[in-house]
């Protein structure tokens, strides 16, 4: 079968309610810090994403024992000094930046050089951020143009560091946490605002981290840590992933969605945010903490007319990787959309910002690029009639959900290639698309 899909149809109005899969940050936190632990930790709702997957192979390769039954999966964990470092261990991390980044800090006492690798999209992607702060504690790189395949050799002598994370990359700041839990001494991190899931689970399980709040960064302490106890997790739904449901929906004419049992995490709801700006109705609904983490129902509803918006830049953090659908919906606003300061777009699985402006020129949308911001000219009447074809882009699997999203709510005839993509983040997509137009 060919590895593309043709669509041609728009999708009609609808009324749904969903329970999407599990948040693929919490999931791969999960995993590892599970693997550190002592004892069974077990999780339900778990994402079975291709990252999710080279996440557990990466800890059975190191000694820990994963048993995965129907909807549990269970980690025999190994303690926070238990790896089994053998020589010529390679990991491969495929296509997840969360992954080679965060298990880089695990990894910076290894006696024995371990090699990190991935595919063609990751191994473009900067390791040099983790890889400078994590040579602090002791530890080693060599990486290859500053990227992937990287070899990290580890010390037994690793001392405390100081850090300032200035990026706002969740993935940096939590690679350099999980390095100080092995380090002796105090680290302390000043952090750019960013995902903080990291620091919530650390919370949890009462380890020894402290986190002060400021207007525009964190301050982070953490000191070393002997002994994680077990976690058992019902892991909540994606808001990454159900965001593009969330667009389907205030793209399409007279149609409604809840999303069930969402993680609405305060530094993951941007997405919310800037669409209650742009005229959405939409609202987070039976909301409660769970694990230290914020999760509710979201119910959205089609508006009969969207606004344009000046984003503040203070919310591209929070909604960093919706970012590609948000750009949809603006070009179907009233009047010209501008969004800034996103230069860390082009820095993901793909070139994101270019794939953003290049999708929506080929619909028709006027577009202003620079190497950080874009002007999207709106037009409510905006229908397509004419062929599409979105490929070479990485296998991003945002990129070809977008598509998808834009096929069905703006028509015209779109030949979406590497439908594969979607196995990293989100296997059951289409799916559950495909539920929509029954």
């Amino acid at each position: 079968m060919p590895n593309k899909i043709i669509l041609k149809k728009k999708i009609q109005n609808f009324s749904k309610k969903i329970l999407i899969p599990g948040d693929k940050s919490i999931s791969i936190r999960w995993v590892l810090i599970s693997s550190l632990a002592n004892g069974v930790s077990k999780a339900k709702n778990l994402l079975m994403s291709e990252d999710v997957l080279a996440s557990i192979q990466a800890i059975k390769k190191l000694g820990a024992k994963v048993i995965i039954n129907k909807d549990i999966c269970k980690i025999h964990g190994v303690g926070v000094k238990g790896y089994d470092y053998r020589k010529n261990i390679i990991i491969n991390a495929q296509n997840s930046g969360t992954l080679g980044r965060l298990i880089s800090g695990i990894l910076i006492d290894t006696p024995h050089p371990i090699k990190i690798i991935g595919d063609k999209s990751l191994s473009k992607r900067d390791f040099g951020r983790i890889a400078k702060p994590l040579s602090k504690f002791g530890a080693s790189f060599n990486l290859h143009n500053n990227g992937l395949p990287l070899i990290i050799k580890g010390s037994q002598k690793l001392k405390s560091i100081r850090f300032f994370e200035n990026r706002g990359s969740a993935q940096c700041k939590s690679s350099i946490i999980l390095g100080a839990i092995k380090a002796d001494g105090k680290t302390i991190i000043k952090a750019k605002k960013s995902r903080n899931h990291t620091e919530l689970l650390f919370k949890h399980l009462k380890l020894p981290i402290k986190v002060k709040k400021n207007k525009n960064f964190d301050l982070i302490e953490i000191q070393k840590v002997n002994r994680i106890k077990p976690i058992d997790y019902i892991i909540p739904s994606d808001i990454s992933s159900g965001a593009f449901l969330i667009a389907l929906t205030v793209l399409s004419k007279k149609s409604q969605l809840i999303l069930k049992n969402v993680n609405v995490n305060q530094t993951r709801i941007g997405i919310v945010k800037i669409l209650k700006k742009m005229g959405v109705q939409i609202l987070m609904l039976n909301k409660k903490i769970y694990k230290g983490e914020s999760i509710a129902d979201i119910f959205v509803k089609s508006p009969k007319s969207l606004k344009s918006i000046n984003c503040p830049s203070k919310l591209n953090s929070e909604a960093i990787d919706e970012f590609l659908v948000i750009f949809l919906i603006a070009a179907k606003a009233n009047g010209i959309s501008i969004f800034k300061n996103l230069g860390e777009l082009n820095k993901k699985e793909s070139p994101r910002l270019k794939w953003g402006s290049k999708i929506l020129r080929m619909m028709g949308v006027k577009v202003i690029t620079t190497k950080n911001s874009i002007k999207i000219y709106g037009n409510p009447k905006l229908e397509i009639n004419r062929k599409i074809v979105i490929q070479k882009y990485l296998k991003d699997h945002r990129v070809f959900m977008t598509s998808v999203i834009a096929a069905l709510t703006f028509g015209g005839e779109w030949h979406i290639h590497d439908k594969d993509a979607i196995k990293s983040s989100f296997p059951s997509f289409l799916k559950i698309i495909n539920s929509f137009k029954k």
